[in-house]
């Protein structure tokens, strides 16, 4: 029996083994294949690129604009002078006009506050894809480690299968020469039948997994690199919750975001209320135009001019438009805000949920870690009273189950630290590719 509990207690180093033998796929490379590949990130990015361009949209309110108008016409005049005996004469000529105008706005304040807000939204809008950045990471790691902890269990069945078979063998054998019942017998055949059926089901849990990670990366993925068998994990830093979540109501990327929309919407507003205010504008043309022959001199002209000046224009009346537009921003400013406060709230709560779940899962890795020592002694224990006849078959196979349980447990536990500790600094905004190459360089075996 010791051979087969060395032979489990191995299992995972020869996993290990043969995975950085076939060069396996780490988290850095799932994340990068994901970078490029995952369709939400690319919405983001569209959406990013697309706002980008307001802020030279309105920037053109307040730069000149330049407008040219050419006309070419054929006319055609019956001219009769109002004298004596004067004949119809038939005139036919061909004019032509060409206009450059210039308009530059001096005062517009609805352009200025147009050209601010545009500012806000590209910064609101860099809020947001970095906010689906830093959700990238995080369902990448989690799909990652989904996939790892399936694998655990298929593992950790088949090993489990293994020593049950073994076991049961032993118990047939030991039946045979009358040292075992056969309700040794019945229950080691039970617990093997019954872990075949767990296993088959644990290895279409990793198909699933797999192809819930190829959904991110549209790369179905091959080996993926495990933790390492002694990972230390080290706690949040800082260590205090109340640290976490003030920077979490601070520099939390939707919270950021939504204070930007804030800023929105009181220029929303400002502009709304420039609809009273007067305009002022530059005003510059130069005209050339030309005719072969006048209706009323009879003879052709060509003529350039040149204008300058400035135009006021004073809003008297808008049949109330106006004044409803200032109270739809100023309850769009409030909204604005209330959304603003809510994502602060929301940040501060993921935070502390995270920060929470880091320490707990960290706890869990402590105490499985001292289970799984006392698991084994118990194991060689039973294994040494079933030898003398202290013990019976069950006694051994129950133990052995409980050291598979707890393998299984520490793995997901350490998995479950690194994704809460990803999360918290998702919740603090400053979550980025360095703590995915930090995950590689200490946590996984892939080198």
């Amino acid at each position: 029996m010791w051979h087969v509990v060395q032979l489990l207690g191995s299992s995972l180093a020869l996993s290990c083994a043969v995975l950085s033998m076939a060069r396996a796929d780490d988290l850095l490379q799932v994340y990068r294949d994901a970078v490029a590949n995952d369709a939400v990130l690319a919405t983001a990015r569209a959406a990013f690129n697309a706002t980008r361009e307001k802020l030279p949209q309105a920037t053109a309110g307040l730069l000149p604009a330049v407008n040219a108008s050419a006309y070419s016409q054929w006319n055609e005049a019956d001219v009769r002078l109002r004298v004596a005996n004067a004949q119809t004469q038939n005139r036919q000529f061909n004019s032509n006009g060409l206009t450059v105008s210039l308009t530059q706005p001096l005062f517009r304040w609805q352009n200025w506050e147009r050209y601010k807000q545009a500012q806000l939204q590209v910064a609101a809008a860099q809020a947001e894809f970095a906010q689906s950045a830093q959700e990238l990471i995080v369902r990448v790691a989690q799909a990652y480690f989904d996939v790892l902890a399936a694998e655990d269990d298929a593992a950790f069945l088949a090993a489990q299968r293994d020593a049950l078979a073994e076991q049961l063998a032993l118990a047939k054998k030991s039946f045979a020469v009358g040292k075992a019942t056969v309700t040794d017998l019945y229950d080691a055949q039970a617990r093997y039948d019954g872990v075949i059926a767990r296993q088959l089901t644990a290895e279409n849990g990793v198909e699933i997994k797999k192809r819930a990670l190829r959904q991110i990366t549209n790369r179905h993925p091959k080996q993926l690199a495990p933790l390492k068998a002694a990972t230390q994990l080290n706690a949040p830093l800082p260590s205090a919750l109340t640290d976490w979540v003030e920077r979490a109501e601070q520099e939390n990327l939707a919270v950021r975001a939504k204070e930007a929309a804030v800023e929105i919407a009181r220029r929303e507003l400002t502009q709304q209320r420039a609809g009273h205010y007067p305009t002022l504008d530059l005003i510059a043309n130069r005209s050339v135009t030309g005719a072969g022959n006048s209706t009323a001199t009879l003879v052709g002209s060509d003529v350039q001019s040149w204008a300058i000046g400035v135009q006021l224009a004073v809003p008297l009346f808008a049949g109330g438009g106006i004044n409803s537009r200032v109270r739809e921003a100023i309850a769009g400013l409030e909204r604005a805000r209330q959304e603003a406060e809510s994502a602060r709230r929301a940040a501060a709560q993921n935070a502390s949920e995270a920060f929470l779940e880091v320490m707990s899962a960290m706890s869990r890795v402590s105490g499985f870690e001292t289970a799984l020592k006392s698991n084994q002694v118990a194991l060689e224990a039973n294994r040494k009273g079933y030898s003398v006849g202290l013990r019976i078959n069950n006694d051994v196979l129950s133990a052995l189950q409980e050291l598979f349980s707890t393998r299984r447990d520490l793995a997901k536990a350490r998995y479950d630290t690194i994704l809460s500790s990803l999360r918290l600094k998702a919740a603090a905004g400053n979550l980025g590719e360095a703590d995915v190459e930090e995950i590689n360089r200490v946590a996984l075996a892939f080198e």
